[in-house]
């Protein structure tokens, strides 16, 4: 099976490599639009923190008095071409990830499309003033040619380290990693000594025109999916996880609770009524009581009818954000020059 893995992984390498030479040589067209932009995207298929670090960087821009959009693929949804968010909006008409941004950011444009040149010149068509576009888990979009390039990569799987889909979970080889301006050290332990730090700065040997960044996943307070914010008292939750790599966030909940029970499920995972039903009698079976779950699952669990009814116990949300926890100053430096500057010269 390793061996069959290896060899579709070189195939999947050779087609990754010869569409990348392609662009690079200028074959195939890169477009660049007239407006700043700002790409969060990893080399990964997930499990680096994306969504966290686009709410970080457009909730910084937002703080500061920029106009700014959010642009986003909308994975697994099930529409198609450029929406815009509103009222209306669920985790089947936009994905999950643009649907948990549009309920952090209600007053900012936020918007899906498979093509983010057209995305991008339809934002600045419907919003004129707007000062910069970011967006999500778009490196690997090379048809629009970014301003900024935001790199993330997970402290406990380095991509260095790891190898192309499906022998890894590289979606690109690793050089593709230098066309970012900047790259992220996501998800760093809060114990994480300078010396380990000094260790990962060596090991990925970055260029001279790239900074290195280090940050961390801060969790918040838990509150309930419905109803108003209570005092909650867990002794054992049912963690239910449809993310890229949910240990984090385990690792987290186990130090909170002596004990706690989980149910997995792919990451994007569309939740049906026959799930909540497993997930209702897990929890009778392990004696759980309350459910605890994720921001980008919850936008989805919602879409259930009688969720709630058919679960018998409450539904919890652990929020989660982005702390820069080195190199913040140079973080907001560098993108603040980079969108002022070319904000003065359109």
């Amino acid at each position: 099976m390793n061996f069959l893995r290896i060899i579709a992984s070189r195939l999947y390498g050779i087609a990754v490599g010869i569409r990348n030479l392609l662009y690079d040589e200028h074959v195939l067209h890169s477009e660049s639009v007239s407006v700043p932009t700002i790409c969060i995207g990893n080399l990964a298929a997930g499990g680096t923190g994306k969504t966290p670090h686009t709410e970080y960087v457009v909730g910084m821009l937002a703080e500061k008095g920029y106009k700014v959009a959010i642009l986003s693929r909308g994975y697994k949804r099930k529409t198609k071409g450029f929406i815009l968010a509103d009222a209306q909006s669920t985790a089947d008409s936009i994905g999950d990830e643009p649907m948990q941004m549009h309920l952090h950011f209600p007053n900012i444009p936020i918007a899906v499309s498979e093509n983010r040149v057209r995305g991008v010149k339809k934002l600045q068509k419907l919003y004129p003033d707007l000062q910069v576009v970011v967006l999500d888990d778009a490196f690997q979009h090379r048809r629009l040619r970014c301003g900024y390039y935001i790199l993330l990569t997970a402290a406990d799987n380095l991509y260095v380290y790891d190898h192309l889909l499906p022998w890894g979970s590289l979606r690109e080889q690793r050089y593709g990693s230098l066309r970012a301006n900047m790259i992220i050290v996501s998800k760093c332990p809060k114990d994480i000594r300078p010396i380990d730090k000094r260790i990962i700065d060596s090991t990925l040997h970055l260029p001279t025109y790239q900074y290195l960044l280090f940050s961390e996943m801060k969790y918040g307070n838990l509150r309930p999916l419905y109803g108003e914010t209570e005092e909650i008292i867990l002794h054992k939750p049912l963690v239910v996880t449809g993310i890229a790599n949910p240990s984090y966030m385990w690792n987290y909940l186990k130090k909170r609770y002596k004990e706690i029970a989980t149910y997995k499920r792919s990451d994007h995972y569309r939740y049906t009524e026959r799930d909540v039903n497993e997930i209702a009698e897990q929890c009778k079976r392990e004696h759980c009581d309350g459910i605890i779950t994720t921001e980008k699952d919850a936008v989805r669990l919602q879409m259930i009818p009688r969720l709630q009814e058919i679960l018998g116990v409450k539904i919890y949300v652990l929020p989660i954000q982005t702390v820069i926890t080195e190199g913040e100053d140079i973080f907001t430096k560098q993108i603040i020059n980079y969108v002022t500057e070319n904000n003065r010269n359109r």
